[in-house]
C-alpha cells in the first residue's frame, strides 16, 4: 500500500483493513455520498497570507455533498476550522441540498500527533462531539463505541465550543513551548539549566511535564496555523488573544535566536560549514510544515554558511524546498569537514551518535544540540564543545 506521506505503522494497518474489505478508496464523491449514512469533512484549511484559515475546500465539498442526499446523512465536520464553520456549513448545504432531503451537521474535531497517530487515535484522551441533535450525537456516540472500554472521556457540546475546544487545546500547548523557550533563553544569560527548571516545575500537577521541553520553536501542521487562525478570528470578533499572539512572536523569534547562536558557534567568516540534522518538524514524519529546521538553515544561508543536511525520512521533501542544500546519506556524512554539527530534531538514532567519530571528521569539533538530547559533559569528554538551549553555565561557587 502506498501511502504518500510517512507515519509509523500506517501501511500495515491501512493494507490489512483494505483486505479484510473494512477500507475502500474511490475518486467517485457523488457515488460514496449516496452509500454513506456519515460522512466526515477531513480537507486542509492551510493559512491565508494575513494567517487566517482558507475554509474553501471545506463549502467545496460540503456543497458537492449536499447536492448527492437522497436521505438523511450526517455530515460532521473534522477538518480544525474557524469557529462558526459548521454553521455555516449546514447554511450553504440547504442552498445546494434536493427537496425532500434531509442532513445534520456536527463538530468532531481530531486530536491526533503525527508520529504517534495510531495510538492517539486509538487511545485518546478525550473524544469532543460538537452536535445539536439527538440523532446527531446518538450516530457518533454509536460510532465511537470501542473507546467505551478503554473509559475514555466524551465531551459533548454545541458546535461552536467543539470548534473552539481544537484551537484552545493547540494554543495553549504552542503557549508551553514559547514559555518554556524563553525561560531557557534566561538560563543562557543567568547561568542556569532550564532542564531542571523544567523538571521541577513540571512536578507541579497544575502544570505538568509534557510540552516543557526547550528547543528551536514549535512547527508541523497545526501549532502555527491554528495559533495564527485563532489570533486572526478572535481580533474580528473583537476579543484579541494578546497571549497566544505573543507566543506566535515568541515562537518566530527562537527561531532566529538560533540562527545567531549556530553562527556564534561556527565562528565569524563566510565560507564555514554546518552539518544539520533532522529537518521534519518532529520526529517520525516527513512533515516539513512550518518545521524550524527550514527556517534556521534558510537563516545560515544568508549568513553565507553553508549547510548538509540529513533526515532519516524528510530528505524527499526536502530537496524540493531546500535550493542550495547538499544532502548526505547519514549523520557522520553530514558533519564531515562541519565547523559544527546542528541536532534540530530528536530522531532516536541521533541519541546514540559515535561522538568520538564525529569529533574526527568534523573540521571543528562543536554540538549544537538545539534539543538537549546530550548531556554536555559527555560530549565535552568525548573531545567536542557542547552548545545546547538554556545550559547556561552557572557561576563558579564561592563558600564560606
Amino acid at each position: 500500500m502506498d501511502i504518500p506521506f510517512f507515519e509509523p505503522g500506517l501501511p500495515e494497518i491501512v493494507e490489512r483493513n483494505v483486505q479484510e474489505g473494512r477500507l475502500k478508496f474511490g475518486m467517485d464523491l457523488a457515488a460514496a455520498v449516496r452509500r454513506s449514512r456519515v460522512v466526515f469533512i477531513t480537507v486542509g484549511t492551510p493559512p491565508l497570507p494575513d494567517g487566517s484559515a482558507d475554509t474553501s475546500a471545506i463549502f467545496s465539498v460540503a456543497g458537492e455533498v449536499a447536492r448527492n442526499i437522497k436521505s438523511y446523512v450526517l455530515v460532521v465536520q473534522k477538518s480544525t476550522a474557524p469557529v462558526g464553520t459548521a454553521r455555516a456549513i449546514g447554511r450553504a448545504m440547504q442552498r445546494h441540498a434536493r427537496r425532500g432531503s434531509t442532513f445534520d451537521v456536527a463538530s468532531n474535531p481530531e486530536f491526533l500527533r503525527e508520529g504517534s497517530a495510531i495510538e492517539t487515535f486509538m487511545r485518546p484522551d478525550r473524544v469532543v462531539i460538537g452536535a445539536e441533535s439527538r440523532r446527531a450525537e446518538t450516530i457518533l456516540r454509536k460510532i465511537h463505541d470501542p473507546l467505551f472500554l478503554l473509559e475514555t472521556p466524551m465531551v459533548v457540546t454545541s458546535l461552536e465550543t467543539a470548534e473552539l475546544i481544537k484551537y484552545a487545546a493547540n494554543a495553549f500547548l504552542a503557549t508551553k513551548v514559547s514559555f518554556i523557550n524563553e525561560i531557557a533563553n534566561v538560563c543562557e544569560e543567568l547561568g542556569a539549566d532550564v532542564q531542571m527548571v523544567a523538571r521541577a516545575i513540571g512536578m507541579d500537577r497544575r502544570i505538568g511535564p509534557k510540552f516543557l521541553h526547550s528547543g528551536p520553536g514549535y512547527g508541523g501542521s497545526c501549532f502555527p496555523k491554528d495559533t495564527m487562525a485563532l489570533a486572526s478570528f478572535a481580533r474580528a470578533a473583537g476579543a484579541p488573544t494578546r497571549i497566544v499572539e505573543a507566543t506566535i512572536a515568541a515562537n518566530q523569534a527562537q527561531m532566529q535566536r538560533m540562527v545567531g547562536k549556530i553562527a556564534r558557534a561556527v565562528g565569524a567568516g563566510r565560507g564555514k560549514r554546518v552539518g544539520v540534522l533532522g529537518l521534519a518538524f518532529k520526529p517520525n514524519t516527513d512533515d516539513l510544515r512550518e518545521a524550524p529546521a527550514l527556517s534556521i538553515v534558510a537563516g545560515l544561508r544568508r549568513r553565507g554558511i553553508k549547510v548538509k543536511a540529513f533526515d532519516p525520512a524528510a530528505m524527499p521533501r526536502a530537496r524540493t524546498l531546500l535550493r542550495g542544500v547538499e544532502f548526505a546519506d547519514d549523520p557522520y556524512e553530514a558533519a564531515r569537514g562541519a565547523d559544527a554539527l546542528v541536532i534540530v530534531t530528536e530522531w532516536n538514532e541521533f541519541r546514540g551518535l559515535d561522538l568520538s567519530r564525529l569529533r574526527r571528521v568534523m573540521r571543528r569539533p562543536v554540538l549544537c544540540d538545539l534539543r538537549n538530547i546530550y548531556d554536555p559533559g559527555q560530549v565535552e569528554a568525548a573531545g567536542l564543545r557542547h552548545v545546547g538551549v538554556g545550559r547556561g553555565r552557572p557561576a563558579a561557587r564561592r563558600d564560606g
